[in-house]
């Protein structure tokens, strides 16, 4: 199988169904965004973190993979590959999980620290703006609303892990100073 197939050319692509859309349609936009989102994830996973981290942090990037399936399939009565509440629940056990760790934030805190920490808050820069993406195709045609539900926690328990990664690398949070 070749990887290109030159159906692409005229600025269309294909979703499941058959059904072919303009690559710039909020859907595309979408689903290329969280593509983003598991590419940068893949650097901070070349770095040197504690098994725990880097275990959730694989088991994400399968996650987001499914949610660009998701966002792929307009047909919402095929409920083959959909973001369930049981991810989103996954994701919130692991934020009460790390956040036992973590010393209450009393202000807001800078990105940076640790590269790997550093690295991850860019990607949840990137998540923030796929949720707003995801939210805007919301707006334009249906779709299953535990995508949306689920990148909001995922901005979260990333927040987490940065604040996670930096105290177990004995990096302190960068406080703001306004």
């Amino acid at each position: 199988m070749k990887i290109y197939t030159k159906t692409g050319d005229d600025g269309s692509t294909g979703l499941q169904g058959n059904l072919r859309i303009d690559k710039s349609h909020p859907r595309i936009v979408s689903y290329g965004t969280i593509d983003e989102v598991n590419a940068s994830l893949g650097i901070v996973l070349t770095n040197s973190l504690d098994a725990d981290i880097t275990k959730l942090l694989t088991e994400i990037q399968n996650d987001l993979f499914l949610l660009g399936s998701d966002l792929s399939n307009p047909n919402l009565n095929d409920l083959k590959n959909r973001v369930s509440l049981e991810m989103i629940t996954n994701l919130e056990l692991n934020i009460d999980k790390f956040e036992l760790e973590l010393i209450p934030l009393t202000n807001f805190i800078l990105p940076g620290g640790d590269i790997a920490a550093a690295q991850l808050h860019y990607v949840r820069t990137i998540v923030r703006r796929a949720e707003t993406l995801v939210v805007k195709l919301s707006e334009k045609d249906e779709i299953n609303s535990n995508c949306i539900k689920y990148l909001n926690r995922l901005s979260d328990l990333f927040f987490v892990l940065c604040r996670l990664i930096n105290k177990r690398k004995n990096k302190e949070d960068i406080l703001w100073k306004p």
